[in-house]
C-alpha cells in the first residue's frame, strides 16, 4: 500500500502538510521586536507555541462535536495559555445552544465554582458569557451530589441557560487551601444522545487540522498582541477592560486588575494593598506569553488563604529574583518582565494595588518595624505543601 490507493490519500496530505505550515509560520511571531530577548524568554515562548498544539487538537479535532461532547481539562502545570490561574482547575465541553444537555456529579469542595455557558465573539479565546451558575447557587444534596441541566428551556433545579449561538460551557473551580480542598467529580450528557459518534472521515481530519493550525496561529498572535497593550504601562494596574479591547472568556464574579511588570536582578518591586471583604482573591503572575510560572515548584501565586497580611491588614508582596525572606514573595523564575493579575472574587470594593521600584539592596531599609518575616524552614515547608496540593488538585 503507498501513498495514492485511497481518494482521501491527497485530501489528508494536503491538509497534513498545511497544518505543518502553519504551525511553522507561528514561530515567527515569536521574534517580535516587543518580545523579551534573551535564551529563556525564547525558549519559553517556543515551549509556549508546543503546549498550544495539544489545547488546539482538543478544542478543533479530537473534542469538537456538540452532538458528542466530552468534558476536557483545559490547562495543568505543563499546558497553560491566557492568564491561567494557578490556583484552577478548568473544565469545558463544545455544546451547540439549541439543545440540551445534563451534568451530572459531586460538587466537591473548591472554595469558588462557576457554571458558564459562551457565545462565540472575535479571537482564539473569543466568548461572551451568555449564563453563570456560581457554586453557592448550585443546589446539592446532603452528600454534595448534583445534577444540572444546561439548555434552552428552564428547568427546575440547577439550570444553566444557552442561547441559540452557544458553543462552549466552561467549568471554574478555584482553590484555596490546595492541601484540602478537592475537586468535583462530573459527567456531561446530551440529552437525546444514541449511539456512537459518526465515524472518522478524512475531511473531518483535514478541517479539523486546519482549524488546529490556525487556532494555534491565531493564539500566539493574540496573546502577544494584547500583553505589547499592558507593555506600555509597565508596574501598574489596571482593570482588564481598561485596554484590552477584545472579549474572553474571562471568570465572573470580578474584574481582572492586570500589571506588566518589570524587575531587574538587583531591584525589588513592591506590590501594596489592603485585600477586601471578598469570597476569594489571588494575585497571578507568569511571564511575557501569558503563562503562570511553574507553581509546583516555584513561589508564583498567592491567594486569599496563603497571603499573610500587616498586623493593620494590608498585603504587602516582594517580587525580586532572591528570597527575601519576606512571607509573600513572587519568584520571577528568571524572567525581568511579564504579567501579574489581581483578582477579587464576589468583593465590596476593588482595590487597585500599588506598585514601587526599590534598589534590592535598599528594601530593609524601607521596611517598617515589625513587618513579617518567613524563615528558610518555613519557605521550604511551604514549597513541599504547593506541590502536594497540585497532585491532590490534578490526582496525580
Amino acid at each position: 500500500m503507498a501513498y495514492g490507493d485511497t481518494a482521501s490519500d491527497e485530501t489528508l496530505a494536503r491538509a497534513w502538510a498545511e497544518f505543518c505550515d502553519t504551525l511553522k509560520g507561528a514561530g515567527e511571531i515569536l521574534f517580535q521586536d516587543s518580545a523579551p530577548a534573551t535564551p529563556l524568554d525564547r525558549a519559553v515562548g517556543f515551549r509556549f507555541l508546543s503546549r498550544s498544539i495539544p489545547l488546539a487538537l482538543g478544542f478543533e479535532l479530537e473534542n469538537a462535536d456538540p452532538l458528542f461532547p466530552d468534558l476536557m481539562r483545559y490547562f495543568e502545570p505543563t499546558r497553560k495559555q491566557g492568564g491561567d490561574n494557578p490556583d484552577a482547575l478548568y473544565l469545558g465541553a463544545p455544546i451547540d445552544g439549541s439543545l440540551s444537555y445534563r451534568l451530572r456529579g459531586n460538587r466537591g469542595s473548591a472554595h469558588f465554582l462557576a457554571f458558564t455557558s459562551m457565545r462565540r465573539t472575535p479571537g482564539p479565546w473569543g466568548s461572551e458569557v451568555v449564563d453563570t451558575l456560581f457554586g453557592h447557587q448550585l443546589q446539592t444534596e446532603a452528600d454534595g451530589s448534583f445534577e444540572l441541566h444546561v439548555g434552552p428551556d428552564e428547568k427546575s433545579g440547577n439550570w444553566l441557560r444557552t442561547a441559540p449561538d452557544c458553543f462552549r460551557l466552561t467549568i471554574r473551580q478555584f482553590f484555596n487551601d490546595w492541601n484540602r480542598e478537592d475537586p468535583m467529580t462530573v459527567s456531561l450528557e446530551r440529552l437525546g444522545a444514541e449511539g456512537p459518534p459518526p465515524l472518522l472521515t478524512p475531511d473531518g481530519v483535514a478541517d479539523g487540522l486546519r482549524r488546529a493550525g490556525e487556532w494555534v496561529a491565531s493564539s500566539a498572535r493574540y496573546w502577544a498582541d494584547a500583553i505589547d497593550v499592558w507593555q506600555a504601562r509597565p508596574n501598574e494596574f489596571l482593570p482588564w477592560r481598561a485596554l484590552e479591547s477584545g472579549k474572553t472568556d474571562a471568570t465572573p464574579g470580578g474584574v481582572p486588575l492586570v500589571c506588566y511588570w518589570t524587575v531587574e536582578p538587583d531591584e525589588v518591586l513592591l506590590i501594596e494593598v489592603t485585600p477586601p471583604d471578598a469570597h476569594f482573591w489571588n494575585i497571578e503572575f507568569g511571564n511575557y506569553r501569558f503563562e503562570t510560572m511553574d507553581y509546583r515548584y516555584r513561589m508564583s501565586s498567592i491567594n486569599s488563604h496563603q497571603g499573610v497580611l500587616e498586623e493593620d491588614g494590608s498585603l504587602r508582596i516582594a517580587v525580586c529574583h532572591d528570597d527575601p525572606g519576606l512571607p509573600n514573595w513572587l519568584d520571577p523564575s528568571g524572567h525581568r518582565e511579564g504579567y501579574a493579575t489581581f483578582r477579587w472574587m464576589h468583593a465590596d470594593a476593588e482595590p487597585v494595588p500599588a506598585c514601587r521600584k526599590l534598589r534590592r539592596a535598599d528594601l530593609e531599609a524601607a521596611l517598617p518595624a515589625g513587618v513579617r518575616r518567613i524563615s528558610a524552614e518555613e519557605r521550604r515547608e511551604a514549597l513541599r505543601r504547593r506541590k502536594q496540593g497540585i497532585e491532590r488538585r490534578f490526582r496525580a
